[in-house]
């Protein structure tokens, strides 16, 4: 893709001294590995960029390979959803594989490590063998299993993989240092019991690795060079290393930790985006309020943009919660530039012509008015609107006892019809609860266009949709869907800050003739509103993606 800012950081330095030492022969290989247990979300597309995005900048390569070690919780659904997500974003694995793939292989070396006397079979439960593990201050209680015989440990393990144990009665550990100062040394868990059927390999297995076992062999497997991963896994590094190095593995890959993506309002845990989907909080994974890679698509959010905020961000080795006005500021500068303008009003106030002209036909005249699609970019040209007596405006744009500094329509003033004419206020309907139902209006027939012959100013410029020719649409407005800027600080549970009214659906809105063609995903500005996309779904129902106004502008100069 090789697109501007390329990534420039402590990995690429590393890759470059690897580079100039010939330590791999010049050849730069990569992989993004994640668990086929839920959707990708913004965080993962921080990897996705980083993983890729390094191998594009040094002519590498990367793989996707999906960590399908968990049989609990994985399915295929989520395995056709993360190869399309990384194909959305832009990005074409030169291979897809899985860790299950290499099930057998990685079963072979842990008898290595077991012949070798590095590996024995516990019958502790987990439970028991988390206690005993010690603290950063105390060492951890070496298991009554730790010094079976070879024999022993290949008997047992051998009998495990055939299914003769329940799930938790046995596991096997790696046989390293229950003293050491590094909490992931003290004799980690190799292998589980989990009698239950693999969506790939099906009843084949009853034991299943864990994923610091399975991760730096498949990296082996594979023959990558760079193993980029979060931050979190840094304590893990020691683990990766030591069991390549006891299993003499030759040019072995390296692991590389950097700083995950935090957004503020935002939650990536997906034990915790679940339980939104469970609980009916949100309408699914891709619901426009997830930070899913679906859910951000569905709203609009420009591929391109996402990736331009990834690498802006920067790959380091500091954590920290970027605001999620940041995110937007990207995606609304794309839009600003690829969207086309279209008129739409999301509270309808319906406006009527006093002296309206009829056409030949005896009906209320029909103008057509020619509307710029984009001002950012002429090459796409123009479309006809149609304007008539009879239009509907936004509620907030009128106001019997205006305001201070309130310069829309209000008795007796004039504003603009964005490309059409000016109109001024003379009267209001009103229902039987004393509410407002319809501005009755005067207009000048000279300002055709907007522009009055004799050059007087107007202050305001309202948009507007014809209501004979309107099409009856349903909006979604969105709010943050967590209050607190980071969910959970507060009490330690980040749903306790779940926003209650972050969705509100306007199903009364009235959208100009041309929305009807909207393609599916497709976002257009609604002018003065902000940028909205077409549901992929449901035909005249849109999302809207950011608003117009620059908040994350607004925050640096307040900062």
């Amino acid at each position: 893709m090789n697109e501007p800012g390329a990534l420039n950081n402590f990995i690429t330095d590393a890759i470059r001294r690897d580079n100039e030492a010939g330590t791999y022969g010049g050849r730069i290989q990569t992989r993004f590995p994640p668990e086929p247990n839920g959707f990708l979300h913004i965080g993962h597309a921080k990897a996705i960029v980083v993983d890729f995005g390094t191998a594009e900048d040094f002519g590498g390569t990367c793989m996707l390979r999906l960590d399908d070690t968990n049989p609990e919780t994985e399915e295929e659904a989520f395995v056709n959803s993360i190869v399309e997500d990384i194909e959305w974003l832009g990005y074409e694995p030169s291979e897809v594989r899985h860790a299950s793939d290499y099930f057998e292989a990685l079963h072979d070396w842990a008898v290595q490590l077991i012949e070798k006397g590095l590996a024995y079979v516990d019958d502790q439960d987990g439970e028991t063998i988390s206690a005993t593990r010690g603290s950063f201050n105390t060492p951890g209680i070496e298991s009554p299993f730790r010094n079976r015989s070879v024999a022993e440990n290949l008997d047992l393990f051998e009998r495990m993989r055939a299914g003769e144990f329940p799930d938790g009665s046995r596991v096997l550990r790696a046989k390293i240092d229950m003293a050491h100062e590094n909490m992931q040394l003290r004799d980690p868990v190799m292998y589980r019991i989990r009698n239950i059927a693999h969506h790939r390999t099906g009843e084949t297995w009853s034991i299943y690795p864990t994923y610091d076992w399975a991760h730096g062999q498949s990296d082996a497997i594979e023959g990558v060079t760079h193993s980029i991963c979060t931050l979190e896994f840094e304590s893990h590094r020691p683990l990766y290393d030591w069991f390549l190095e006891q299993l003499e593995i030759p040019s072995p890959p390296r692991q590389y930790e950097f700083a995950r993506l935090e957004l503020t309002h935002t939650v990536t845990s997906k034990r915790r985006l679940a339980k939104l989907v469970a609980d009916g909080v949100v309408d699914g994974w891709d619901d426009p309020r997830m930070p899913t890679i679906r859910g951000l698509r569905r709203r609009g959010y420009p591929a391109e943009a996402i990736r331009a905020f990834c690498r802006e961000v920067g790959t380091t080795r500091t954590n920290s919660r970027k605001a999620i006005e940041e995110l937007e500021s990207y995606v609304r500068r794309k839009l600003n530039a690829t969207a086309q303008r279209r008129m739409a009003v999301t509270r309808p106030l319906k406006l009527t012509l006093l002296d309206w002209p009829t056409g030949p036909d005896g009906d209320p005249l029909v103008e057509w008015f020619e509307v710029v699609n984009n001002p950012e970019n002429p090459a796409d040209g123009t479309r006809l609107v149609p304007f008539t007596g009879e239009l509907w405006i936004e509620q907030d744009d009128f106001r019997e006892v205006p305001p201070p500094k309130y310069f829309r329509l209000s008795p007796g003033r004039e504003v603009r019809l964005r490309g059409s004419y000016l109109v001024t206020a003379r009267d209001v309907v009103k229902d039987e609860a004393g509410n407002i139902v319809e501005v009755r209006c005067s207009f000048d027939p000279e300002s055709r266009g907007g522009t009055p012959a004799d050059g007087r100013k107007v202050k305001s410029t309202m948009h507007w949709v014809s209501a004979p020719h309107a099409l009856d649409a349903t909006v979604a407005l969105y709010d943050r869907l967590f209050t607190a800027e980071a969910p959970g600080e507060r009490t330690g549970e980040a749903l306790d800050d779940l926003n209650p009214a972050s969705r509100e659906l306007l199903t009364d809105a009235k959208v100009e003739p041309a929305l009807a063609d909207a393609a599916p995903g497709e976002v257009v500005q609604f002018e003065r509103l902000g940028y909205f996309a077409a549901d992929d779904h449901t035909p005249l129902l849109f999302h809207r993606t950011v608003g117009l106004r620059d908040e994350w502008a607004s925050i640096q100069k307040r900062g």
